[in-house]
């Protein structure tokens, strides 16, 4: 019981660090304006993110304009894309698999140790999906802390950490931690001893004996 509750708890983690990655990928503040110069605008607030770029008005008005080619794009921000889409992926296939090994699913009953198993497989890609995330949200903080250092970066276009950062290294936290929880299931090799040989007991003496 107590190796089922943690592996029911190991999924539920990944299963919303999975969640967390989708929205980090698809939200646009990953990086937003900081206006840290002597000229503060406070009329619209700028975001940036991995598809598109954003202006919020002091009305509250969004507008937003999706990135027009691929191939214009920066190598950097283009291989943050992959590695969220490839996290996002291995945490489907992840799920799948995981879902297959749950003990309170009734498939592969037969063969525990196999059901088991496919378990601890689930929580391995669940772990790999978790650190390609966290790569990713890594990489891009970096890059954004370095320019914001940067003296040569003019100081109106100098950006800080979006929300979209933190609840991607949030969400790679808890994949990666959910998938540690569906590995401590995996199963325990039972050394197998030969049986015991009975030994056969001496039967009871009658008192007669035969020459």
């Amino acid at each position: 019981m107590a190796s089922g509750g943690l592996q029911l708890l190991g999924f539920v983690l990944a299963f919303l660090g999975w969640i967390g990655i989708i929205i980090s990928t698809a939200m646009p503040q990953w990086k937003m304006a900081s206006y840290a110069g002597d000229n503060i605008v406070t009329a619209q607030a700028l975001y940036e993110g991995l598809w598109m770029s954003c202006a919020m008005q002091s009305t509250g008005q969004i507008q937003c304009k999706v990135y027009d080619s691929l191939l214009k794009l920066e190598g950097n921000l283009q291989a943050t894309r992959a590695l969220m889409v490839a996290a996002i992926l291995l945490g489907l296939v992840a799920l799948f698999v995981s879902v297959t090994g749950m003990k309170c699913m009734k498939c592969m009953e037969d063969d525990q140790v196999k059901k088991m198993r496919m378990a601890v497989f689930g929580g391995v890609i669940f772990i790999i999906a978790g650190l390609a995330a966290l790569v990713a949200t890594s990489w891009y903080g970096n890059r954004v802390a370095r320019a914001f250092y940067d003296p040569f970066t003019p100081v109106n276009t100098r950006f800080e950490f979006g929300s979209a950062l933190f609840i991607g290294w949030a969400a790679a936290s808890l994949a990666m931690l959910g998938g540690a929880f569906l590995c401590c299931s995996c199963p325990r090799r039972e050394t197998s001893y030969p049986p015991t040989r009975g030994y056969p007991k001496n039967a009871p003496s009658t008192g007669k004996d035969y020459v």
